[in-house]
């Protein structure tokens, strides 16, 4: 009998890619990227050249559909199976990543009426013009004691989809007024393969505060925040939402012709990107904490009961692996912060020395930076260059350096990047253990474990837990690709549960990174004077860096 395959979909925030697995044993046999032609929309709009205010992010979702036209007959292509032997295929998504739709299931920036309107496009997950939003959310959902906000870690992101659907309403009310439903991207995509618009527990409990047992907070409640918003919940944020792992309807015709796949294979519902790494790299049970580090980290822990704990992202049954409640928390930048460093604010010759070495600036800083000791650079910095996701949640907070010289080096800074980030992550751990919510070791998947050695040697001395690194490049993809097995069903070829499919498809490395002890204690001492500048700038005792945005804003 012929081996059988699925297709898993990696949507990120700069390209899409598309992974063909073998079920046997979860092997990539082939991979292909498609970068978006339109990128990231972050300074106007494509062709009118519409001007966008600070803090907006959109996209373009026909680039998603590309990645569909061109990476999944490539990767047909180049392993060349026969395409009826893939027997499904799943996606995962940056979240909250969300556009307007029509009763077409049109995005509204396809019609010639509202394509000038930035409103009409897809917002990415990391559009935060909608903060003032999300603190009156925040501040009626208080004053009204609302039992969501404690399952959210006391805050709504400027990120999640009701922010971002208010913003609509108050800044382009037509734009409001015409759209049929607000959809999460992924569900977007979904509905373009089946031709059914379904929506997911993971972005409807993470991004849209859906509960599976209260469902989504009351119309009192929204009608508290707008009375135009009374009914948003059973107009424009209706339809089934429905656990990860189901098929949420077979492949048509027609997008079955443009990927060159057989119709009707299952289509597993959508996922968030992040939390289908999980499974991926054989995490079922409680206790272990996956990071997925890119850009930014997203960090997901399992449990067997609702806890609260300051900041996380959200605690969502059925939001992870069914059956399990799924915890999320994040850091809003981290390969972004080391990239900034390399883009932004290091000195020629750096990039002299390592073009001279043939390897890239980096490498580079990575090398001469783990020529130190923890301590050494006399260096400590704050992790908020976007931002801060978890515990604090407050997109206001900015970066900072502090004990510089005239001796400090780029690789010393660049250290003290990397370590800003890890003291970051054990902020989180400390508030997930400190909340009865186990952390006994951490995984870690993504671009950055991949790449840098010393990064993850850092992240194990400043938490003290050993690091498992998955042994997928693309990880997420895997964890898709899983889904859409469990979604295809044993009878087709595919498993039955996800717990079967992660037994044969998941996998890690066999070296981890351990904790060196003599490191622990020195990062033990740092860590308390990271958390000291964490409070002080981070807690209201002193808020220059919301003063300094406001003196920028008001000079503009």
């Amino acid at each position: 009998m012929a081996n059988k395959y699925t297709i898993g979909v990696d949507y990120g925030t700069q390209s899409g890619r598309a992974v063909l697995v073998d079920l046997a044993d979860g092997r990539e046999v082939a991979d292909h990227v498609t970068p978006y032609p339109h990128h990231v929309i972050d300074e106007q709009l494509p062709g009118s050249g519409i001007k966008l205010e600070h803090d907006w992010a959109l996209q373009h979702p026909d680039d998603y559909l590309e990645v569909l036209r061109k990476s999944v007959p490539a990767v047909i292509r180049e392993s060349g199976i026969d395409p009826a032997d893939v027997i499904g295929i799943g996606i995962d998504f940056t979240a909250c990543t969300m556009l307007p739709i029509d009763e077409q299931g049109q995005p509204l920036c396809f019609d010639a009426k509202y394509i000038d309107n930035p409103h009409s496009w897809v917002k990415l997950w990391k559009h935060h013009a909608a903060q003032p939003e999300a603190d009156k959310i925040n501040e009626i959902a208080a004053e009204r004691g609302e039992a969501f906000l404690p399952r959210y870690g006391g805050k709504i992101s400027s990120e999640w989809m009701i922010a971002k659907v208010w913003q609509i309403l108050d800044e382009a009310p037509e734009i409001y007024e015409r759209t049929d439903m607000f959809l999460e991207a992924t569900d977007w995509v979904i509905s373009q393969m089946t031709g059914t618009i379904v929506r997911n527990s993971c972005t409807a409990g993470y991004k849209a505060i859906w509960h599976k047992q209260d469902g989504y907070p009351s119309k009192e409640y929204f009608k508290a925040l707008d009375p135009r918003l009374e009914n948003l919940t059973e107009t424009k944020l209706r339809g089934e939402v429905i656990p990860l792992g189901t098929n949420a309807g077979g492949l048509t015709e027609r997008m079955a012709q443009i990927m060159g796949l057989k119709p009707g294979i299952a289509v597993a519902v959508g996922n968030v990107d992040a939390h289908a790494a999980v499974p991926a790299v054989g995490v079922v049970t409680p206790g272990k904490l996956v990071m997925a580090m890119g850009t930014s980290i997203c960090h997901m822990l399992l449990g067997t009961e609702e806890k609260q704990v300051e900041g996380m992202c959200g605690v969502v049954e059925d939001g992870i692996i069914p059956g399990l409640y799924g915890y999320e928390a994040g850091q809003s930048a981290v390969g972004d912060i080391f990239e900034w460093y390399v883009e932004e604010a290091v000195p020629g010759y750096v990039k002299e020395a390592a073009a001279k070495e043939g390897i890239g600036v980096h490498q580079w800083l990575e090398k001469e930076a783990a020529a130190y000791k923890p301590g050494q650079t006399g260096l400590l910095a704050l992790d908020w260059w976007n931002g801060n996701r978890s515990v604090l949640v407050d997109t206001d907070l900015t970066g900072l350096i502090l004990g510089m010289t005239l001796l400090t080096k780029p690789q010393e800074i660049y250290r003290t990047l990397l370590e800003a980030t890890a003291f970051g992550t054990r902020k989180i751990v400390d508030a997930f253990h400190n909340n009865g919510v186990a952390v006994d070791a951490l995984y870690a998947c993504g671009g950055l474990p991949q790449k840098n050695r010393l990064l993850m040697q850092i992240y194990a001395d400043v938490t003290n837990r050993e690091i498992f690194v998955a042994d997928s490049k693309q990880t997420p993809a895997l964890g898709a690709a899983m889904f859409a097995a469990v979604a295809a069903g044993k009878q087709a070829g595919g498993y039955d549960t996800i717990l079967d499919a992660a037994e044969r498809m998941a996998r890690v490395k066999e070296e981890t990174f351990k904790p060196i002890q003599e490191n622990v204690e020195i990062y033990d001492r740092l860590y308390q004077e990271y958390s000291k500048l964490h409070d002080y700038f981070g807690r209201g005792e002193n808020d220059v860096m919301k003063r300094l945005k406001s003196i920028k804003k008001s000079t503009e």
